[in-house]
C-alpha cells in the first residue's frame, strides 16, 4: 500500500491539553480568585474525576441519565460539547460559579496546550515528502488557532472538525470527509490516533491505522516517529 495521506487527531495525539491543575490555576489567577493550596488540590482532582477538562481524562464513574445522553453527542456541535463540559464541571463545588465558564473558555486558548515534542520534525518531513496532512477530531470548537499560534497551520491541508459536520468519529463520513479534503482515496491514507475506538472507525472505510498513546509531553518524546517509517 502507497499511503498518499495522513490524518492525525489532535488531542493526545499531536497536542495534549495542560493538567487539571494547571488548568484550575491560571483561572483563579485570571479571576484574581485566591485559594488556599490544599483546597485548590482538592478541587483540582474532583474535576480530574468529573471529567470536566475536554481533552483531559474521561468522567471517573457512570454518568446520571441527565447527562449522559449529553455527553454521547458532545462532540456534534459547539452547544452540546459546551453544556456536556460545563455541566461535568458544575458538579464540583468552587468558590464562584462563574469559574465554570471560564474554565471552559480556557482550554480552547493555545496556551492551555502544547505539542508533542515530534510534532514539527513529523509534519515537516511528511510535507517534504509531498504526502497530504490532515486533522480529523472529535471536538466542539476551532482548534485552528493552537496550530496557529505553534507555527504548526502551514503543514496542515484540511481541518475536519465533528462540530462543523455533525458527526463524530468512528462514524465513518467524517474520515470520508477528511480524505475528500485532501483528495486522496481512503485506502491510500493513514489515520494515525490514541482512541481505539473513535479513531479505529477509519479503518471501516479502508484507511490503515496507527495509534499513539495518551501521554503528557514530556513522556512521549519521538511517538510519532514510526509514521515516518509506515509511509515507506
Amino acid at each position: 500500500m502507497t499511503i498518499k495521506g495522513v490524518l492525525f487527531d489532535f488531542s493526545g495525539t499531536l497536542f495534549r491539553v495542560e493538567s487539571t491543575e494547571s488548568w484550575l490555576r491560571a483561572v483563579l489567577a485570571e479571576a484574581d480568585i485566591p485559594l488556599p493550596e490544599a483546597e485548590l488540590i482538592r478541587a483540582a482532582q474532583d474535576l480530574e474525576s468529573a471529567g470536566a477538562l475536554p481533552g483531559g481524562a474521561s468522567p471517573a464513574e457512570p454518568l446520571p441519565d441527565e447527562l449522559s445522553g449529553m455527553w454521547a453527542i458532545r462532540d456534534e456541535s459547539a452547544e452540546s460539547h459546551r453544556v456536556a463540559y460545563t455541566a461535568l464541571s458544575r458538579r464540583v463545588a468552587l468558590p464562584d460559579p462563574r469559574l465554570h465558564d471560564a474554565l471552559y473558555e480556557r482550554h480552547m486558548v493555545p496556551d492551555a496546550w502544547r505539542p508533542y515534542p515530534d510534532v514539527e520534525g513529523v509534519l515537516g518531513a511528511l510535507r517534504e515528502g509531498g504526502i497530504a496532512v490532515g486533522v480529523v477530531s472529535n471536538i466542539g470548537w476551532d482548534l485552528r488557532p493552537v496550530f496557529r499560534a505553534y507555527g504548526l497551520d502551514p503543514y496542515i491541508g484540511a481541518y475536519v472538525l465533528s462540530y462543523e459536520h455533525g458527526i463524530q468519529k468512528p462514524d465513518t463520513r467524517l474520515f470520508a470527509v477528511a480524505c475528500d479534503a485532501l483528495g486522496v482515496a481512503p485506502e491510500d491514507t493513514l489515520m494515525v490516533g490514541d482512541d481505539r475506538r473513535a479513531d479505529g472507525g477509519a479503518t471501516a472505510l479502508g484507511c490503515a491505522i496507527h495509534f499513539v498513546d495518551h501521554l503528557p509531553v514530556a513522556e512521549r518524546p519521538e511517538g510519532l516517529r514510526p509514521v515516518l517509517d509506515l509511509i515507506g
